[in-house]
């Protein structure tokens, strides 16, 4: 955490939906790692879950934090979460349809590299390194964009503005103003 940073009650977290501007911040660096962060991060993972998504990070949770988590086929004992990450490579290229749990209903062709090799700290602070292909290397790429503020629909095509008009209309009528 941020020094002087106090962290929320992990069952008073919950997803926030475009248009929140929490979505928009760049996230902080984590420099302290309290044990308090576990338990975030465990909501974090049954939040994912529970919307059906593979990935989450702190800004759509409303922290804003560079902290994720994820896990792309669903096996508890492959939970991942990542802390302060960056990428050491990206290669290759795909476009593939991608959601959102910030934006429900919305999707949006995106092109991501296919291959990620990336480096982040543990609960615990430890460094470490992860490779992935496919799935994982998109779904990394994905939360990443989260903890510098972006969001898919910044990269829409006009056939996605329009398919997506609607969807997105609903949630800014929706968002508390």
């Amino acid at each position: 955490m941020m020094v002087g940073m106090k962290l929320p009650k992990p069952e008073k977290l919950r997803i926030h939906l475009h248009p929140d501007p929490v979505l928009r911040k760049v996230a902080k660096p984590v420099s302290d790692f309290p044990a308090e962060l576990e338990a975030v991060a465990r909501r974090m993972l049954e939040l994912m879950r529970r919307e059906e998504g593979v990935g989450l990070a702190a800004p759509q949770v409303g922290l804003s934090i560079r902290l994720f988590v994820c896990n792309v086929d669903g096996d508890a004992k492959r939970d991942l979460i990542c802390i302060n990450p960056r990428f050491i490579t990206l290669e290759g290229a795909e476009e593939k349809e991608e959601g959102c749990l910030s934006l429900p209903s919305v999707k949006v062709l995106m092109r991501r590299a296919t291959h990620a090799v990336m480096e982040a700290h543990d609960l615990s602070g430890r460094t470490f390194r992860a490779e992935g292909d496919g799935l994982a290397a998109r779904v990394w790429q994905h939360e990443s964009d989260h903890l510098d503020g972006r969001l898919i629909i910044d990269n829409m095509s006009a056939t996605d503005e329009i398919a997506n008009r609607r969807a997105l209309k609903q949630l800014k009528t929706d968002y508390p103003a």
